[in-house]
């Protein structure tokens, strides 16, 4: 081990509970952005922290919640960027909680909070870590730091791309380290390249100004059937999905994407015995599960309509709606798919169906050769002893694009403290110490590094 390394370790090791304890703090303050609690409490909170471990700091209002933004120089112009987001899921089910959400509780080694590892944890984590290497190096950063919080992502980051865009001079990097990672089953970490886009759109028909009678269901227009038969066109039975130009712009995955998926662990056994699946979609199975993710989808999140509640109630009901999404692949275009969809329900004569947009994400992979993919790649191994895995694409969607292509296609990684089973949006949401611990000497040695890079 180098000294400066050494050094950085030294630190981490001797402020841990200084960490911990920030974290706590953070976790405490509720931050819930699908109902707004606490959530400008916990901006002042996050400004606060990025201060007192002397960031140039800044807050940013936006049309939804604040921007935090804190800076700092370092020797080389090269400057790494930290995404994070200081926003949690809602806790329900509360009961299932072993311990207040915002209460945060340690046992066992692990610290147990809503938000701790998604992602306030990491957020600290990132502070420790440029910390450690200011130490290391007598008080100056080898190379430029730039820290983003944002509010939204858990409802979608609907300003953070038009923030990025207004503010390209403030945000100016050359890579930057992503939100999420952390250790997988087998102890090592990884990244992964990319994200698929999302498109959440509200589907919905009312053919009557109120319920009637289901007496008249032999007059009476059901708007439920009718929803359902609009569903209905648009995929079919295999899975594919039947709008006219939906598949024009699909990029399919290289050789090395396919060697890359063919090469991460195995988690099937895992999946159908963790959620109890019997078959999976289109009876997949083995290496073809984990190159399905190059597959765009269409999912029904919900469908609502009529009466809900014990016994039946005998009604035609006057509305129906369903939320749907569909995640899409490099690249697809959100607002080229919402045309698309308007233009095919019109062509089967569903006019009466309206459609109403509610959020969306384009598709981001980076290169899997890019030096900084290669720098992560070896500090992982050495620092965890385990193979790196790179993934190059998750089958989830995250603001990356609304970075990477605006500042230049910047590399991005992922680089946390999380765990394969920290119950993320999940009651009981935890991070184990020893992968806080880790997790910041990991992100130390790839932020003293960084600079070598140019």
């Amino acid at each position: 081990m180098t000294p400066i390394n050494e050094s950085i370790d030294t630190y981490l090791q001797t402020n841990l509970e200084r960490y911990i304890a920030e974290t706590v703090r953070l976790c405490a303050q509720p931050s819930i952005s699908a109902r707004g609690e606490g959530v400008r409490e916990c901006a002042d909170l996050v400004a606060e922290l990025f201060t007192q471990h002397g960031l140039q700091v800044q807050k940013f209002e936006t049309p939804g919640n604040p921007v935090i933004v804190g800076r700092l120089s370092g020797r080389s112009p090269r400057t790494l960027l930290f995404y994070n987001h200081y926003d949690v899921q809602p806790p329900e089910p509360l009961e299932e909680w072993t311990t207040p959400p915002f209460e945060p509780t340690i046992r066992d080694g692990m610290l147990f909070a809503r938000g701790v590892g998604d992602d306030k944890g990491e957020l600290t984590a990132r502070l420790a870590a440029m910390d450690a290497v200011r130490a290391a190096h007598s008080g100056e950063l080898p190379c430029g730091v730039v820290y983003v919080a944002e509010g939204e992502e858990e409802v979608g980051s609907h300003n953070i791309a038009a923030f990025v865009r207004e503010h390209i001079d403030l945000l100016k990097c050359n890579g930057a380290v992503w939100e999420g990672g952390g250790v997988d089953e087998e102890g090592g970490t990884g990244t992964t390249l990319g994200l698929r886009g999302v498109l959440n759109v509200e589907l919905e028909v009312q053919l009557m100004t109120m319920d009637a009678h289901s007496g008249g269901a032999h007059i009476f227009p059901s708007s439920v059937w009718r929803l359902i038969r609009a569903l209905v066109s648009i995929k079919d039975e295999h899975e594919r999905i039947l709008i006219p130009g939906f598949y024009d712009q699909v990029k399919p995955p290289t050789e090395l994407d396919l060697q890359l998926l063919d090469a991460q662990p195995d988690h099937e056994a895992r999946m159908r015995e963790m959620l109890g699946i019997r078959e999976f979609v289109n009876g997949l199975t083995g290496k073809d599960l984990g190159r399905a993710v190059f597959n765009p989808t269409c999912n029904i999140q919900g469908f609502t309509a009529g009466y809900q509640g014990p016994g039946s109630k005998t009604i035609v009901p006057a509305r129906a709606s369903a939320k749907v999404d569909f995640r899409l692949v490099p690249d697809q275009d959100p607002v080229d798919i919402l045309a698309k969809l308007r233009r095919h329900l019109d062509s089967q004569g569903f006019t009466d169906v309206t459609v109403t947009k509610k959020g969306a994400m384009w598709p981001f992979k980076a290169s899997a050769d890019d030096p900084f993919i290669a720098m992560a790649k070896r500090i992982g191994e050495e620092l965890y002893q385990q193979p790196y895995r790179i993934n190059p694409l998750g089958g989830g969607s995250s603001p990356e694009y609304a970075f990477a292509g605006p500042l230049g296609n910047i590399p991005i990684i992922d680089a946390g403290v999380g765990y394969f089973n920290g119950r993320g949006h999940a009651p009981d949401e935890n991070i184990r110490l020893a992968d806080f611990l880790q997790g910041s000497q990991y992100l130390a040695r790839i932020l003293n590094e960084f600079a070598s890079l140019g």
